[in-house]
């Protein structure tokens, strides 16, 4: 929801600045963030185990089932809860694990540790049962997947007046549950609960056909708990990001020039430019020198120039939209301060990556020669 919605004023914010006759280039740029745990450079071999109960394709009680008629056409509303199939969990999340290349070995134990259990339970892993799993599976550390719940909401719903189509969709709300174990430490170092979405959606002609071409709850399940492998990688490992950004490129013959040097990839001569535009101009082509200013030097990693460059521009952006004078009014909405809300949600990406530094450079040092 929340980066829905920081896509929606961005845009909102955007077409606004280029309704003024302001050309705006799109660019895509990746980078890479910190994960939330942080393993000392001596783990370099891990083991991913199943620790859940071993209750394969076990369906809960409908939390609600309904039939019924709105304005004399049906609708079906279904909410299940399943638990996961562990076994396809811990596979894929030992090969999500593997492909980021961030440890020097990864094995697996996918048969689940409490298939014994004369009554299916969950608990967290000894440290008499770390140590022997440690020593068997020859690694430094466990990664183990303790649960995988999901809940289905399934719905199929008139799109026609005339009651002739149906919208069919499954919401399946996906949460594993991942512990990390240490050997000599008594309970989990760490443990993630977390939790993501997938959908599917069909369209028919009843409620009934439409139902039955949605996907099946065995292959809901499944896909779910491939899914579910995924969903818990970002937390433990250095991961990469996508985000837009914008290159304002008119106004000006510098303006102009800089941006075929940005085409060039010639950083240096195009930040030149950026910078007599910055020195000799006013009001929005001062505040676009800036905010290209900080683009430049963001493309080539220099996070803490750009974040100033960034707050540059922020602060021609409170002038050029006149935010002080608008505050004093009813309210103050995104059209009305389009170049302030754009600087502003740059400053706060900038710094979110500038506060992700530190910890960044402490996990990737385990890749220094």
């Amino acid at each position: 929801m929340a980066k829905h919605f920081y896509r929606n004023i961005l845009l909102v914010a955007l077409l606004t600045v280029m309704g003024g006759c302001q050309s705006v280039e799109y660019l895509s740029i990746d980078y890479l963030l910190p994960a939330e745990v942080s393993f000392p450079p001596s783990l370099k071999r891990v083991a991913v185990v199943n620790n859940m109960p071993d209750t394969p394709d076990r369906q809960m009680a409908d939390d609600d089932t309904s039939k019924e008629k709105k304005g004399g056409n049906e609708a079906m509303h279904i909410t299940r809860y399943y638990d996961g199939n562990a076994t396809l969990a811990t596979e894929v999340l030992a090969e999500s694990i593997a492909d980021v290349n961030y440890f020097d070995e990864v094995a697996i134990c996918d048969s689940a540790l409490r298939k014994m259990d004369i009554t299916p339970r969950e608990s967290t892993l000894t440290s008499d049962e770390v140590e022997q799993l440690t020593r068997e599976l020859d690694v430094d550390f466990l990664i183990a997947v303790e649960n995988v719940q999901m809940r289905a909401i399934r719905k199929v719903e008139s799109i026609s007046p005339y009651g002739n189509a149906y919208l069919g969709t499954i919401d399946l709300k996906v949460c594993p549950s991942v512990s990390v174990y240490l050997p000599g430490r008594k309970g989990p170092m760490v443990t993630l609960n977390t939790c993501d979405s997938i959908y599917w959606e069909e369209v028919g002609n009843s409620v009934a056909y439409t139902g039955s071409r949605l996907i099946s709850e065995k292959e809901m399940v499944r896909q779910g708990s491939e899914f579910a492998g995924t969903v818990p990688v970002r937390r433990l490992l250095p991961y990469w990001k996508t985000a837009d950004r914008y290159l304002f490129t008119n106004g000006s013959v510098n303006m102009r020039d800089a941006a075929i040097y940005v085409k060039e990839k010639n950083w240096e001569e195009a930040i030149k430019l950026w910078k007599q535009v910055y020195q000799h101009k006013k009001g929005k082509q001062k505040m676009y020198a800036a905010y290209n200013l900080a683009l430049g030097y963001e493309l080539q990693d220099s996070i803490g120039p750009a974040l100033e460059w960034a707050r540059k521009a922020q602060a021609e952006a409170l002038k050029v939209d006149k935010v002080e004078e608008k505050k004093s009014a009813e309210g103050v909405y995104a059209e009305d301060v389009p170049n302030y809300l754009l600087t502003s949600l740059y400053v706060t990406e900038l710094e979110k990556r500038q506060e992700s530094i530190t910890r960044l450079k402490m996990q990737m040092q385990r890749f220094e020669p």
